[in-house]
């Protein structure tokens, strides 16, 4: 004989999800539920002798919990609202030198965002000059970590950088290192893609440089970042709906104001450790 139980979820943490379910009996009753799925309330048939549903975290946040069944109203059912919690599981980091970025296996975003304020005219950003050191770890053999345990490389930097004020934004810029002695490479860039755009970055004098962007936004009465429900953060994700990518003619405009911020991202990868010392934003005063 069978049952029919409804799961609803009440608490979990931002990073909770998908689960596996299963009951006191060893049995899978469902795999890869979503947390969005959980919070609605979703039905499950199960045994009749089943009096204990476990749930397991799978994804970034493993985390398992025993439940048991019990009755409940209508009412109840839809007086259950769910609440997220920012305890929801320990983590462990730097248990792997030659990881920095990365979280029980996953490269999570490693994000450093520089605001720069200029005196009373408004100025226009030339370029960005960014003096960063990357360093690669080797294996540890002995257990002793030195400065001989790591290399300063030429070929490692950020993947993406967004410029921005308070009225405009580049849009996510994807950095590429700039192709050498390649002309035919080189004339390739910038690329347009649908939701960036792909710009090379030079390293010299242990510089790295790039110039190749403009506000980017179709509207600047209309928010330029979104939400991020992932990550908690109010202006994480840039708002696609209002960037343009395309080539736009003429219509390149320059990032124009008497403020600025410079967020680089590294997110493809968690084998090398970035050590920003200073940055620089070469700007040109704007007479009106």
């Amino acid at each position: 004989m069978s049952k029919t139980i409804i799961v609803k979820l009440t608490k979990a943490g931002s990073t909770a999800g998908p689960f596996t379910i299963t009951d006191n009996n060893g049995n899978v009753v469902a795999t890869d539920v979503s947390k969005k799925t959980l919070i609605r309330g979703t039905a499950f048939i199960v045994n009749n002798d089943v009096t204990i549903l476990y749930l397991e975290s799978t994804g970034k946040c493993p985390i398992k919990k025993g439940f048991f069944l019990e009755s409940y109203t209508v009412s109840d059912f839809a007086d259950a609202v769910f609440t997220q919690t920012t305890t929801a599981c320990l983590w462990r980091h730097l248990t792997n030198i030659q990881l920095y970025n990365s979280y029980y296996g996953i490269t999570q975003p490693y994000i450093i965002e520089y605001p720069f304020a200029y005196q009373f005219q408004d100025e226009i950003l030339q370029n960005v000059v960014d003096y960063t050191k990357a360093y690669e770890y080797l294996p540890i053999f002995n257990g002793v970590f030195d400065d001989n345990t790591r290399i300063e490389t030429n070929d490692k930097w950020f993947n993406k950088a967004v410029l921005y004020n308070g009225q405009q934004s580049s849009g996510v810029l994807e950095l590429v290192a700039k192709p050498l002695n390649n002309m035919r490479a080189y004339m390739q860039y910038p690329i347009l893609n649908t939701e960036s755009k792909t710009i090379t970055y030079t390293k010299s004098d242990n510089f790295y440089q790039y110039n190749t962007f403009w506000a980017a936004e179709k509207s600047s009465q209309i928010p330029l970042f979104r939400t991020s429900c992932e990550s908690l953060s109010i202006d994480k994700v840039v708002n696609q709906a209002n960037m343009d990518y395309g080539s736009r003619s003429f219509k390149k405009a320059t990032l124009r104001a008497k403020e600025l911020k410079v967020r680089h991202i590294l997110d493809n990868e968690s084998n090398v450790h970035l050590v920003s010392q200073f940055i620089l934003t070469p700007a040109q005063i704007s007479y009106k």
